[in-house]
């Protein structure tokens, strides 16, 4: 279809095509039951575009289109999708469909009250009891196949109604899959498979292509020996991987990742637009970043968090095993973020948060994503109680997405670029400590480019944006010298190079100016102001300010705010031939 949204290959990574253009989402989910009421998000829909939103994400549920087996309604949907429509906004569909959050609460009624049909997972309790648990099992095929006539006709229907018009962009299959409460599910079906051979595709696979798993799986499979190509015998489950948790993990995994792909398969087939899952992360893992406790997001065993499900140490599995997914997305709140989106850009698949922090702290290291990680986008959860607020635009994500939005025509145009882009953001430093912001340094060809909090008399503010090297800097230029130019964009920081040349005496600041978007289609910008003298302390280095800078007291007002956010830095080193 001509107006089908798809990915295509850029260098290395994808690109969103919409209407035959690349397309940056900007997107910010909703609460899980806002699509369910299209009543409740005509009050929505234009606070949102007012935070500079141009995608939302809501649920699809199982419930609510299927509340008679086979007899489907659309309705609602139908009226959500044509409000988006209405206000110039895109979607992504959610699909509740199986699995939510680890749970099947959101499964038809006519499913919930037939476990005959229906198994549920079993949890191993002391004793050797087992509980029953509140999600369908995997190792039956009944609730796979009445999802996957489910998710067909969702996806038939969106063809249908919405083929022409690409409002929907990308539909995620089921949310955050995995079982809670154990490390595998044990009922009698599960504890057949856990004991018959393991999968022969399942062993050539990690033998295989053992130098291109993620090191979280390699040090999971062989701990201390990853550089070690193993063999594996044939056998059960703890025959070929040992007996523990993380044996029951790649277990789950596998199932689940062939039962989603059976679900995605059905929606490819008759409307075949971008489909992934997400990840509810491990918490207490390695590259934890949250103060909170263990009870707010899982401990960091399988089971703790849900087992089976894309996790780093498994996501190789997923990506093998569930092909009909075009990428595998993490959910960031508790984890490192630049750590995590590099996790999630293994393979060269692309990068999608549907899942964020929509705070202050979170909405800075969007750019993180877009501008190191090339993310598709990057979604604060929970969008609708912001927009509550009497003035949206205040939302913390409204101002970055603002910036982003008039300058993503030149964002795109990076991520076709591989690593000539750097996302960064500084936080507001601690009330009664030192300021620890460390700098960002990348080199490009002879320059070494560092990134700093945006220096202040006073006490600094918090800061964000992207540096996007655009040319030069690839030595020679002998006596006269030579230079590299820099896109800047966003503010609270400061940029200084240094020549790495061997010759070079002297490093500095050719021209830094002003910029403003006259093109936002064509990113094409304009000339302001020329900066210089105290906007560059005197030549040492191109600040990009905060809008209310501190001034500490001091009498003489050396920083000015930030107007535009936007500036291009050429910078360049002199040669001593002698």
């Amino acid at each position: 279809m001509q107006h089908m949204p798809c990915l295509i290959k850029a260098r290395t990574t994808k690109q969103l095509v919409v209407h035959g253009r690349p397309f940056l989402m900007l997107p910010a989910e909703l609460q899980n039951s806002s699509f369910s009421c299209a009543e409740y998000m005509d009050t929505i829909w234009q606070k949102v575009k007012d935070m500079n939103v141009n995608t939302l994400l809501g649920s699809v549920t199982w419930e609510m289109i299927e509340p008679t087996e086979g007899e489907f309604d659309f309705s609602e949907l139908d009226k959500v999708i044509l409000g988006a429509r209405e206000h110039g906004l895109h979607l992504v569909l959610l699909w509740f469909g199986s699995f939510k959050n680890g749970l099947s609460t959101y499964v038809p009624s006519w499913v919930k009250m037939d476990p005959k049909r229906f198994p549920r997972a079993k949890l191993r309790k002391a004793g050797g009891v087992l509980a029953t648990a509140d999600v369908l099992s995997v190792f039956y095929s009944e609730g796979m196949d009445a999802d996957v006539r489910a998710f067909g006709k969702l996806m038939a229907h969106l063809k249908e109604f919405d083929g022409a018009y690409a409002t929907v962009l990308m539909v995620q299959v089921e949310n955050e899959v995995g079982l809670l409460g154990d490390s595998r599910d044990g009922c009698a079906a599960a504890n057949q498979q856990f004991t018959d051979a393991v999968p022969k595709d399942l062993i050539h696979f990690l033998e295989d292509e053992w130098d291109s798993l993620h090191p979280d799986l390699q040090e999971i499979l062989r701990p201390g020996r990853t550089t070690e190509k193993p063999t594996y015998p044939e056998g059960n489950w703890e025959e070929v991987f040992g007996r523990g948790p993380r044996t029951d993990e790649l277990f789950m995994a596998y199932h689940y990742a062939t039962y989603v792909n059976e679900v995605a398969a059905a929606g490819k087939a008759v409307y075949p637009i971008p489909l992934y899952t997400n990840t509810w992360m491990n918490y207490a893992g390695d590259n934890a970043d949250n103060t909170f406790p263990v009870v707010a997001g899982g401990g960091g065993m399988p089971g703790d968090y849900p087992s089976g499900g894309p996790v780093s140490n498994v996501l190789d599995i997923w990506q093998k095993f569930a092909p009909n997914l075009d990428f595998i997305s993490p959910d960031i709140y508790l984890n490192d973020y630049e750590d995590t989106c590099a996790k999630y850009r293994h393979r060269n698949q692309p990068l999608f948060i549907p899942e964020q922090r929509r705070d202050a702290y979170g909405a800075r290291r969007v750019w993180i994503a877009y501008a190191s990680h090339a993310a598709l986008g990057a979604s604060p959860f929970g969008i609708d109680t912001v927009a509550e607020d009497p003035d949206p635009g205040n939302a913390p994500i409204a101002r970055h997405f603002g910036l982003l939005a008039s300058v993503s025509a030149l964002v795109l145009e990076a991520q076709r670029n591989p690593a000539s882009a750097v996302g960064f953001c500084f936080d507001d430093p601690p009330p009664k400590r030192g300021d620890a912001a460390k700098p960002v340094v990348r080199r490009w060809g002879d320059f070494e480019v560092a990134i700093e909090p945006c220096f202040v008399f006073g006490r600094r503010g918090a800061g964000a944006g992207m540096v996007v090297h655009l040319g030069g800097g690839g030595g020679g230029g002998g006596s006269g010298g030579n230079g590299a130019r820099f896109l800047l964009v966003g503010w609270g920081f400061q940029v200084r190079a240094r020549s790495l040349s061997p010759k070079a005496t002297f490093t500095g600041i050719l021209r830094f100016e002003e910029k403003t978007v006259a093109d936002r289609d064509a990113g094409e910008l304009e000339t302001r102001r020329r900066l210089n003298g105290d906007e560059t302390r005197g030549g040492r280095f191109a600040m990009m300010p905060s809008e209310d800078p501190d001034y500490g007291g001091f009498p003489i007002a050396v920083t000015i705010p930030a107007r535009t956010m936007i500036a291009e830095l050429e910078v360049y080193a002199l040669e001593d031939d002698e």
